[in-house]
């Protein structure tokens, strides 16, 4: 039954009413300019499953999910539902069959409020005269309520922390009404807690609708799915129970090798303080003190992993280093210097790497190339240009090595960096950044998007930084990426440091609790 133009009005209503008792892909081939993204894939998702969709970075899971969401059309190839073949030309004819997706790269327009963009969705809050934004904000108290998602309804997008966006795209698709859910990494800013409430509340779901899941967290991966379903190269190389196999061997299957984890196994470093905070308050975008007399310490040699919620003043601490943000009260010292509020061209220029945790718009710049964005922070310095005119040979030659030592997949260095998928444009983020050589590397969610063999990769290269004696500050919600990294731990609720734990201190019970915000002499 596919959807014409003449028929789009009946089919929504045929189909608004009914369960999707099967979603079926057969044979999807879909080709980018050098690059095979889907390549002859089928699989099926029956009534009440959860399917786990796994591969590595450009392994075309988003791809697929693109298409089934009518963002991209098959070259070749169909799509059924509950055995009739639909043709979804755009993601409202996905939603009008209720299928909703909550993307990686969040479908928000960040000068719009959290209300507003809710409302641009839901149709049937359109009047003729007037929106009835009431009855939005009503569903918005229902949705937050039942599934304990809360998120403001009169902020503004580009307020907001990715972790609090990523709440918002899942209020939002829950308020359009889906019946089958597609889930991109939907746990990648939440505590270990909110994961497992997460995962009981996706479990009860699945009991009147079904799911798929794509995640690299391949213990989430084993406690929620039914099915795995692995794609490498654009193929679909496994299709299995998920009960009859271990995270391990998930991970071998989609790698094809077996992937050890990386640890910190050092001794605690004994070295000169790097980066010093003291009483330092910085505010929000929206006004608020994000930070309020908050104290960290840094060594040369160290990794410290920075736990919390997103939302705690992890963003502001970030970009107050970085100069990007300017420092209340308070001080930021770095080797000694004072730091607060100098232009975040001196503090490159003083050896600090930073790692942001807006990759899209503050990592790389999306239209320039690969190769121009691995060279952005140096495109003046002596290695790359001189009298002003830019060393072409030396820059290929460096883009060339840098994209096969980091393995970005991409079909050459001269396609625009937007272009690319969110974990290989982190990898050109991660490139450019320990190549430069800094003397402290500021990293946000290093590996937020990444699959196990890329995500071990960048491990190592930061536990290699920190035997080269760099201080590294570590921000993540990854906790086990914290306990496996880092020498201390500090907590930090509500801007301010909760807590600094030893690594043999730590766990990830513990951790949850202090980033709860609950004392533990309480």
């Amino acid at each position: 039954m596919p959807v014409s133009k003449a028929g789009t009005l009946f089919i929504v209503e045929h189909m608004n009413n009914e369960r999707i008792r099967e979603l079926k892909v057969e044979h999807i081939t879909k080709r980018f300019p050098g690059v095979l993204a889907s390549d002859d894939i089928s699989l099926t998702v029956g009534e009440h499953e959860i399917l786990a969709l796994v591969g590595e970075n450009g392994a075309g899971k988003t791809t697929l999910m693109n298409i089934i969401m009518g963002l991209y059309q098959p070259d070749e190839g169909h799509i059924y539902i509950n055995g009739e073949e639909v043709n979804f030309k755009s993601p409202n004819d996905a939603f009008a069959y209720g299928i909703g997706m909550v993307h990686q790269q969040y479908m928000l327009v960040p000068n719009m409020t959290v209300l507003e963009n809710i409302t641009l969705g839901m149709k049937e809050s359109w009047r003729t005269t007037k929106i009835d934004t009431a009855m939005v904000r009503t569903r918005i108290a229902e949705i937050s309520k039942k599934y304990s998602l809360h998120v403001d309804p009169d902020a503004f997008v580009w307020q907001l922390s990715v972790g609090e966006q990523q709440r918002v795209e899942l209020v939002k698709t829950l308020c359009l009404g889906a019946k089958f859910l597609i889930l991109d990494e939907p746990t990648s800013a939440l505590t270990p807690q909110e994961t497992d409430e997460l995962i009981r509340l996706l479990d009860n779901m699945s009991r009147e609708l079904s799911i798929i899941f794509i995640s690299h967290k391949l213990n989430e991966v084993k406690a929620l799915s039914h099915k795995v379903s692995i794609l490498r190269h654009g193929r679909v190389v496994f299709n299995g129970s998920t009960k009859d196999y271990s995270p391990k061997e998930i991970a071998a299957l989609m790698t094809g090798h077996e992937v050890e984890t990386t640890e910190n196994t050092e001794s605690p470093c004994e070295g000169a303080p790097a980066l010093t905070i003291n009483n330092l308050c910085v505010r929000s975008d929206r006004g608020f003190l994000a930070l309020d007399d908050f104290n960290l310490e840094v060594r040369q040699g160290e990794i410290v992993g920075l736990a919390g919620v997103s939302g705690n003043g992890q963003r502001e601490l970030a970009e107050a280093i970085n100069g990007l943000r300017k420092v209340e009260s308070g001080s930021i010292s770095f080797f000694g210097e004072e730091i607060s509020n100098k232009t975040p061209h001196e503090v490159i220029g003083l050896g600090m790497g930073y790692i942001p945790e807006e990759r899209n718009t503050e990592g790389i710049v999306p239209s320039m190339s690969i190769k121009e964005n691995l060279i952005l922070k140096d495109s003046e310095a002596s290695r790359f240009s001189k009298a002003h005119i830019l060393k072409e040979k030396e820059i290929e030659d460096y883009a060339q090595a840098a994209r096969k030592d980091f393995d970005i997949r991409s079909p050459h260095i001269n396609i625009a960096a937007g272009s690319l998928s969110g974990g290989n444009i982190q990898k050109v983020i991660l490139a450019r950044e320990i190549s430069r050589n800094p003397k402290f590397l500021v990293c946000v969610y290093p590996i937020r998007g990444l699959d196990m063999g890329a995500a071990e990769f960048i491990h190592r290269q930061l536990l290699d930084l920190r035997k080269k004696g760099v201080g590294i500050l570590l921000i993540s919600e990854e906790l086990e990426e914290i306990m496996n990294l880092s020498d201390r731990i500090a907590v930090i609720f509500k801007g301010r440091t909760q807590k600094v734990l030893m690594r043999d201190e730590a766990n990830s019970s513990r951790l949850g609790i202090l980033m709860a915000g609950v004392k533990e002499d309480e």
